[in-house]
């Protein structure tokens, strides 16, 4: 029995602790709440008979030595940006907006056909680096003869951190347009992906950003405003989420002081500018494996066992609290389907096989954007429809390339808008 006692105390000074973190908002690096629960727990135990003192006390300083290690930084505070890639120059340009970010150009490869108009990559993420085997995808664009530039999104890879409530799914649109008018080489074509799919479509409901827009490849788009993010219904055919190995690596969430940080904020108890960590350190504490499942998740099943390295723990950055905090402003945000009707950027949507994205996500897109021209269903891939696996990268690039230069497509035009119920029901 006063072994039982004792747990309880432990666990009850534990418990104690994670409330008062998320009451004080982790102040003081969440010092306060340990030396609050500390202090009552001790002043409590003293109370009882000296028989029974001398087991809670143990209990209550067993308590404290594990809690003081959420309170304890492994990593360092200020911010220590990935090093500079050896076969790319890494630019800084300062937008309009106030936004620094780091900026990556492909120039066209000589001897290649040379298109005119640049060609601008966003990356999913949201606020992440850009991963290496996307690098390599876009000097494969450019070897024909593309001249293409990519920059990280403010809070992201090398490019600069911004406040907490800097970070909106709107900022994120008004900085394409800022790049653009930094390029000063007039409208350009853009490729978004994942989540840079998803800032490209509310980009084309600006008209501001939308004229600089010359066109438009929205692929593997995520929900692109609120209404669309609370729709829930099937994705493409098997991912290989539930069947892969774990990622390998080191995982910060298994730490105490990051897994109970980030685990608060997943669940909205804890803000995401908060007294525990600061932002800084979240970026550098954040690795590829506590991504978990989410990197299986694009790719097909069939590819279980030969998922790629997409990224090195070098040039891997993600800022999981800005993240969650772009998420946050789209799902409050209005319907832009309004404004996507009245679309006339010419526009194209890749989809995967192997999406493991909500299939009226993209049907919401097709359905909304009278703009968009072809649709495009890569067979075989996942998510991540280049990936470096057998020939998919070039497929990837076919379909691109073709459209950009208005030739036939390599795919048939599927799904159309007439097909959209089709496609649902048959859960391709």
């Amino acid at each position: 029995m006063p072994m039982g006692r004792n747990l309880a105390t432990a666990t009850g000074s534990i418990l104690g602790f994670l409330a008062l973190i998320v009451a004080t908002g982790g102040a003081g690096r969440g010092l306060v709440a340990w030396l609050t629960t500390f202090l009552l727990a001790t002043a409590a135990t003293l109370r009882y008979s000296r028989k029974r003192r001398r087991g809670r006390l143990l209990a209550v300083a067993t308590a404290a030595a594990l809690t003081v290690t959420v309170c304890i930084p492994t990593v360092p505070a200020e911010r220590r940006y990935p090093a500079d890639l050896p076969f790319v120059v890494t630019q800084h340009w300062r937008l309009a907006t106030g936004s620094r970010v780091a900026v990556y150009h492909y120039p066209p490869a000589a001897g290649a056909p040379h298109r005119a108009t640049p060609l601008v990559y966003l990356h999913g993420g949201p606020i992440r680096g850009i991963a290496l085997l996307d690098h390599t995808f876009l000097r494969q664009l450019a070897g024909q003869g593309y001249d293409v530039y990519s920059y990280e999104q403010a809070g992201g890879g090398r490019s600069d951190l911004l406040p907490m409530p800097q970070y909106t799914v709107d900022r994120l649109t008004t900085d394409l347009g800022a790049f653009i008018d930094h390029l000063g080489r007039g409208p350009v074509d853009v490729l978004g992906f994942s989540s840079g799919a998803i800032v490209l479509t509310r980009a084309l409901t600006d008209p501001g950003v939308a004229a600089r827009v010359h066109r438009a490849i929205i692929a593997e788009p995520g929900p692109m405003d609120g209404p669309t993010s609370r729709i829930d219904g099937p994705a493409g055919r098997p991912s290989a989420r539930d069947s892969a190995a774990a990622p390998p690596g080191a995982r910060s969430t298994y730490l105490p002081r990051y897994g109970v940080t980030f685990g608060l904020m997943r669940l909205g108890l804890l803000k995401l500018d908060n007294g525990l960590i600061g932002q800084a350190e979240g970026v550098n504490a954040f690795t590829a494996a506590d991504l978990g499942s989410d990197t299986a998740s694009a790719y097909c099943a069939r590819d279980a066992l030969r998922i790629p390295v997409e990224d090195s723990p070098q040039n891997f950055s993600f800022n999981a609290a800005a993240s969650l905090r772009v998420q946050e402003t789209l799902i409050d945000s209005p319907s832009i389907a309004p404004q996507l009707s009245r679309s006339r950027t010419p526009a194209m949507l890749m989809i995967a096989e192997c999406s493991a994205q909500v299939r009226q996500w993209q049907t919401a897109v097709l359905a909304a954007d009278p703009a968009i021209r072809r649709t495009q269903y890569l067979p075989g891939v996942g998510h991540h429809m280049w990936n470096g696996l057998d020939d998919n990268n070039q497929r990837a690039a076919a379909v691109i390339t073709a459209f950009l230069a208005d030739q036939p497509a390599p795919l048939p035009d599927y799904p159309t808008r007439a097909d959209i119920a089709a496609f649902l029901q048959g859960h391709r």
